[in-house]
């Protein structure tokens, strides 16, 4: 795989040699402001409440011969924590530096005649449903999320290909040496109108833990797509791999456990849209991650672990997967949508969040309702909201419902936000 990184270096090195003769042709500027307010209670827990807000400033450049460059900045954080005056005192100071460079690349299209694109810089790596690689910007706590790395894509009229390395973090040793590396392809057949099918095989390489090299392979095929009123989209993943230097079990310190990933994952939704006033649709979802094998042995450390969802930016609970890393999970939902008009939305739906591998006192999460419209005042504006309650299982299996003395657990969670994009 690293024998693989220094040929696509090498490919940059002799494709960059032209960029300098490419002279600027056009410049555009955009953005996106996003602000949310959150409000959970969380029953015994309390409650909290937050409004969050991003802010996205880019400058897109073409030049000839294919070459363009975008650089991209953004700052994420909470109202109140930036303010800069102190009004018992009256000194006012400037707050914290909070602008990052979100992502700034160089792009070259049609490499020596060919349908290869090139791209190298800091950049978002978003594929598919963003099952496994998203951009982080859905539900609450939208910080983004961009990668150091080099892409070489393919594209025609029937097939595309993308090819990338991500460097994740950099310890300064020895080339791929204690770096946290993502490696990946990702191909797409698009010879069926209206519908892809995915293909990919993704490897996380960790070496910052000395003695605990950590290896996640992740191969995954998808379809999507829409015939007649009927919309869907599967996908099923399968990972296998290893995180080394565990202990053993052995009381005198002897050996080392056998700790590995494999397991499955799915995720599916089917839907139908009605052709009739308002264009309901109903659909139906399904997850599974696998919950891996935990040691039940006192003699052994050995286990399998639950599937990790890498970089996913799909959430199954704004409750319990606000971080999308939820996992050991079977989820079923329902629902069903409407457009009173053409700039209204309205969304009612309902899921069951049961565990793969259960626990001694409890083998289900529970289930939660939830209710969101959004509502586009224009092209470019946006505003929406919505309510979640969930309804948490009993922590004691043999205590029923109607027992007073066992926490509930039912939380409520609503949002309001409004997005602008120019």
């Amino acid at each position: 795989m690293r024998t693989l990184t220094t040929l696509v270096i090498a490919a940059l090195v002799l494709s960059m040699a032209g960029v300098a003769v490419a002279e600027l042709q056009n410049v555009e500027v955009g953005g996106k402001l996003q602000i949310r307010g959150n409000y959970w209670r969380l029953d015994n827990f309390g409650a909290t409440s937050f409004v969050e807000q991003r802010t996205q400033l880019n400058v897109k450049a073409d030049f000839t011969n294919d070459v363009s460059t975008f650089i991209e900045f953004d700052s994420y954080g909470d109202w109140g924590q930036g303010f800069r005056s102190n009004y018992l005192t009256g000194i006012d100071s400037r707050g914290g530096a909070d602008v990052n460079l979100y992502q700034a690349y160089i792009n070259v299209k049609n490499l020596w005649g060919t349908p290869l694109s090139l791209r190298v810089g800091r950049q978002e790596l978003v594929f598919g449903s963003e099952f496994l690689l998203g951009n982080n910007n859905a539900g609450p706590f939208f910080t983004g999320l961009s990668y150091d790395a080099i892409r070489l894509s393919f594209a025609n009229d029937m097939f595309k290909a993308d090819a990338f390395a991500a460097k994740l973090a950099e310890s300064f040793q020895n080339f791929g040496k204690g770096d946290v590396d993502l490696y990946g392809i990702y191909g797409s057949y698009i010879g069926i109108e209206n519908v892809t099918i995915d293909a990919y095989g993704l490897l996380v390489q960790d070496n910052t833990v000395v003695g605990k090299d950590i290896d996640i392979y992740t191969f995954g095929l998808r379809g999507a797509g829409t015939i007649s009123g009927f919309d869907f989209d599967a996908e099923v993943a399968y990972q296998m791999g290893s995180q080394d230097g565990w202990p053993s079990a052995c009381p005198l310190g002897f050996g080392e456990a056998n700790v590995d990933y494999g397991t499955f994952a799915a995720n599916a939704e089917l839907g139908y849209t009605f052709d009739m006033a308002w264009q309901p649709r109903v659909f139906g979802k399904f997850a599974y991650f696998g919950g891996g094998d935990p040691d039940r042995d006192c003699w052994s450390n050995d286990r399998t672990l639950p599937f990790n969802r890498l970089f996913s930016d799909v959430s199954y609970s704004p409750f319990l997967d606000t971080q999308r890393n939820l996992t050991n999970l079977f989820y079923y939902g329902l629902g069903v949508q409407v457009m009173p008009t053409e700039c209204v939305s309205l969304k009612l739906s309902g899921a069951l969040l049961d565990m793969d591998n259960s626990t001694h006192e409890q083998s289900s999460y529970g289930w939660e309702v939830a209710l969101s419209g959004t509502y586009h005042y224009s092209e470019d504006l946006a505003f929406s909201a919505g309510y979640s309650h969930f309804f948490g299982a009993d922590t004691d299996k043999d205590s029923g419902w109607c027992d007073p003395s066992v926490p509930k657990n039912n939380f409520d969670y609503f949002y309001a936000q409004t997005e602008i994009k120019f």
